[in-house]
């Protein structure tokens, strides 16, 4: 009896040292060790510590999603844990940082049977996603996990006071701790700034027939929120609608299928500006043929009020066909591939088919075409939902490659479902899309390259409430996660205090050489020219630097950066590279060296802050200089200010 008692007694304590082995911390490092994962699979929910350099960064917990049959996560213990080393080479239809890219992670299979959790380990990010193979389609009412930092961090997010919302407000800075407090509502990307520089992005790719993920923080850290899946809604006037009934959950799809994935991205401040996570996380081009998508530059007159007003301006402006002939002139003369005909260009917002009566349509788009400038419309999202069998169709008969779309504000599955849809739609009759009113990129213009920017940033569009202090995150929070229309280029330019402008004589706060620092420093496959030619043609040595600034880029390098205060970019496009630097309200003095330059001496064109940009901020100098890759460039950029150069091939 006393054998039997002890062999049972044994076997408890074999079968709880395997319990002990199965839940015990798998380390798993990336591939060149940068970031180590300590992966709990055990008893407890699915959940990791991230560390860098021995230094825990952050946990997420609470791994979950619920489905109407099951709940996801909870299991005890996986049936296996796999890890598979990857290395792949990316060639992007339209490179905003790289033309091939290099992506190398581990990816953790974390294997559960009908479904699996997949992270994706690399020296600069992990992130993680369900990956399910169940029967039909499955409901899901809500996705978890729990994100907590390790030490104090500065939270700067863009809040929201619902899921209806642009993307167009400014970032909020504040402790994690007072989020915690008050629980605001929260786009991504987020980021969260520690000590010694320490930048992480919390943000989402591959987001596919899935609502669009908010965040909160609680006490326990910081957790994703959604939109339900809308029911019914009705038109609200010409470019808006109502949701009038919603389900309890948040997405109705196939139960075979992976899921967005969650990321978070661990650099410092010139590492945030150069990382490719958000593209190398998303799904590839599926489109067989790209040869038709042309990225460039816009003339857009939305922004100026459509009102040249110079000495060879005999005409009535507003939008009709002299001007917008003008316009084609301006581009034509500049080499701008775009001129836009925002709102007004149409007999109704509700008609894309026929232009108002003193537009003469087809005969401006045979005027644009003789001149070698292309016709963008926009249309609101509305009206294109409305017209879907033939819009496209229509557009590509009449020779019209571009559309900007406006207005969605909202990111529930249907508006991520609609997105794809018209985009896939317009890439059928070689069509770009820009889409203005708009979430944030996620990945599906990496899927369709045809959607070549999204607005989903506070751009010069909001004039007097587009700041310099905001404007220079934007490198390390919009840009970050992809293409920003920020609708640069403002001619008129004053220092927020003395600020004072509206419509036809918009103004842009910061400097002049800020505003054309932006062509360089943000990232869009398109770019807008947003002033009228008038001003344009009267600074037209600034105008020319601008219009000779790519929209597409072979390599990119951050010389310098302190997230949020000052940043320097260089890019290159063939054999030629354009630096420049932003700064926000603190001037910045900088020795950045030049050593990415080839060998041999290189002209280098630069524009400069004037003395007195502090104050008056149209003040500019430009000059010619020879450098080489010694050259240490000495930067001084006024507050609110900037510097912008070009640098040719020896």
């Amino acid at each position: 009896m006393r054998n039997s008692i002890l062999a049972i007694l044994l076997m408890m304590i074999a079968a709880h040292h395997h319990v002990a082995a199965a839940a015990d911390l798998q380390r798993i490092a990336s591939p060149g060790g940068t970031l180590v994962v300590e992966l709990h699979t055990g008893t407890e929910p699915l959940g990791w510590t991230v560390s860098r350099g021995g230094k825990p960064l952050f946990t997420v917990t609470s791994i979950g999603m619920d489905l109407d049959t099951r709940h996801l996560g909870t299991d005890a213990m996986p049936r296996s844990v796999r890890q598979t080393m990857h290395n792949e080479t990316i060639h992007p239809a339209v490179p905003l940082k790289y033309s091939v890219i290099h992506s190398r992670y581990t990816l953790v299979t974390i294997d559960y049977g009908r479904y699996q959790v997949q992270l994706c380990i690399m020296d600069n990010a992990v992130s993680h996603r369900f990956v399910t193979t169940l029967k039909g389609n499955v409901k899901v009412m809500g996705e978890q996990f729990t994100f907590k930092s390790s030490g104090d961090y500065t939270a700067h997010i863009q809040p929201c006071k619902s899921f209806v919302t642009s993307y167009e407000e400014p970032y909020r800075h504040q402790d994690v701790s007072v989020w915690q407090h008050d629980g605001t509502l929260a786009t991504v990307p987020a980021l969260l700034s520690g000590s010694g520089d320490t930048q992480l992005l919390i943000g989402e790719s591959d987001v596919d027939d899935y609502p669009r993920m908010f965040l909160k923080a609680g006490a326990d850290g910081i957790t994703p929120v959604f939109p339900k899946a809308p029911l019914s809604w009705e038109p609200s006037g010409d470019r808006g609608e109502k949701i009038t009934r919603q389900a309890d959950y948040i997405a109705t799809t196939q139960g075979r299928r992976t899921y967005p994935w969650r990321f978070v991205i661990v650099t410092d401040s010139p590492g945030m500006v150069e990382q490719t996570v958000p593209l190398q996380l998303a799904r590839r081009n599926t489109l067989p043929d790209v040869s038709w998508i042309k990225p460039g530059k816009f003339s857009w007159e939305w922004w100026n009020g459509a009102a040249p007003f110079g000495p060879d301006v005999d005409f009535k402006a507003g939008s009709n066909y002299r001007t917008y002939c003008y316009y084609a002139d301006f581009a034509a003369k500049f080499g701008i591939e775009y001129i836009l005909l925002d709102e007004g260009w149409a007999r109704s917002t509700r008609d894309p088919f026929h232009g108002n009566d003193d537009l003469r349509l087809p005969e401006l788009i045979r005027y644009c075409t003789a001149k070698g400038v292309k016709i963008a419309l926009w249309l609101p999202w509305l009206t294109v939902y409305r017209h879907m069998d033939s819009i496209f169709q229509t557009y590509e008969r009449w020779g019209i490659p571009a559309v900007k779309i406006d207005f969605m504000d909202h990111s529930d599955q249907w508006m991520v479902n609609f997105y794809k849809q018209v985009t896939a739609l317009a890439a059928r009759h070689h069509i770009i899309v820009d889409w203005h009113g708009s979430f944030t990129p996620a990945g599906l213009e990496q899927e369709y390259p045809n959607l070549v920017s999204y607005e989903g940033v506070r751009g010069l569009e909001q004039m007097g409430g587009c700041r310099p202090e905001n404007t220079v995150w934007l490198p390390f929070i919009r840009n970050a996660v992809g293409p920003a229309d920020f609708t640069p280029g403002g001619m008129n330019n004053m220092q927020p205090e003395y600020y004072h402008a509206s419509r036809p004589n918009s103004g842009a706060m910061g400097t002049r050489v800020f505003q054309m620092a932006l062509y360089i420093v943000l990232e869009s496959g398109i770019q807008m020219l947003a002033d009228t030619p008038t001003r344009y043609y009267q600074d037209a040595e600034c105008t020319r630097f601008i219009a000779s600034v790519p929209t597409t880029w072979d390599q990119t390098r951050c010389l310098a950066a302190q997230a949020g205060k000052y940043v320097v970019v260089a890019r290159r496009k063939g054999t030629k590279w354009y630096v420049s630097g932003i700064t926000g309200n603190t001037p910045v003095e900088l020795d950045v060296s030049l050593d990415f330059l080839g060998e041999g001496r290189h002209r280098m064109t630069v524009f400069r802050d004037g003395c007195n940009a502090g104050y008056q901020a149209m003040h500019y100098n430009q000059s010619v200089q020879t450098v080489d890759r010694h050259t240490a460039l000495k930067v001084t950029m006024a507050r609110n200010g900037g510097f912008a150069a070009e640098i040719d091939a020896p």
